[in-house]
């Protein structure tokens, strides 16, 4: 019998340490089913900062690189001119990279930094507590939001896709989810693209996911997968942005 489905190498035979529900888990797996399948295991570099996933090399099997909060842009960028033969991503949550590592995003991508970011939204800090993102939807409730985020006071969650695509740098940026098996499959595909990018030296390319937090959000597994297919893709549309 063909075997048409198997562990990926490049993921770790181990326990992780997410809530139940998560989105990480499925994000780790997809960027390691990629890696394998383009056979750049002995090549890849990944930098994760501050956040859920900042033990992230608890789980891949190739080389990582911890970042201070925010600066995984600024890392990635110093170890691709080193060695550029390298394929080298970041794995960034909103709070990280939308907000204390915002101008490491905006000046990376504008220079065209032949680099893949993997941003995974979730619309709430969730390693700290679960207070506002620069990504929390309007009338979300957080920690700090215990009324829900306001249009006037906190103004509206930042579109950082949409933002990014505008510059000349940028050469893919695509917003997809974990909530379904079809929306994983897109997703995959869009990782692959990104990575195709880099190998190819067309420049700066992330992928946004679309991730659940039910421990912050305050629901079951069910209920956070329901919330990103009917509130928050509301605010933040799939598809393919620029590329």
């Amino acid at each position: 019998m063909k075997k048409i489905f198997s562990f990926p190498k490049s993921l770790k035979k181990v326990p992780n340490h997410y809530c139940p529900g998560c989105g990480h888990g499925i994000v780790h797996r997809l960027i390691t089913e990629v890696i394998d399948e383009l056979n750049i295991r002995e090549k890849i570099i990944a930098v994760a900062p501050v956040g859920c996933a900042v033990i992230a090399y608890d789980y891949w099997d190739f080389d990582c690189s911890e970042a201070a909060h925010g600066r995984a842009l600024a890392v990635a960028t110093g170890i691709k001119r080193v060695q550029p033969e390298k394929i080298v991503f970041t794995y960034q949550g909103d709070g990280d990279l939308a907000a204390i590592g915002i101008a490491e995003t905006l000046y990376a991508a504008n220079r065209g930094e032949n680099l893949t970011t993997i941003f995974i939204n979730n619309a709430v800090y969730g390693m700290t507590g679960g207070q506002m993102a620069p990504t929390t939807v309007l009338k979300q409730k957080t920690t700090t939001t215990p009324l829900g985020r306001g249009s006037n006071n906190e103004g509206p969650p930042l579109k950082v896709s949409e933002i990014l695509a505008g510059l000349d740098g940028v050469c893919f940026v695509e917003r997809n989810a974990v909530c379904s098996p079809a929306q994983v499959l897109k997703t995959k595909k869009a990782i692959k693209k990104a990575f195709e990018n880099q190998l190819e030296g067309k420049g700066f390319s992330l992928v946004e996911v679309l991730s659940m937090c039910p421990t912050c959000w305050g629901k079951s597994s069910e209920e956070a997968v329901k919330w990103v297919e009917e509130e928050m893709v509301k605010s933040f549309p799939l598809g393919r942005i620029k590329g």
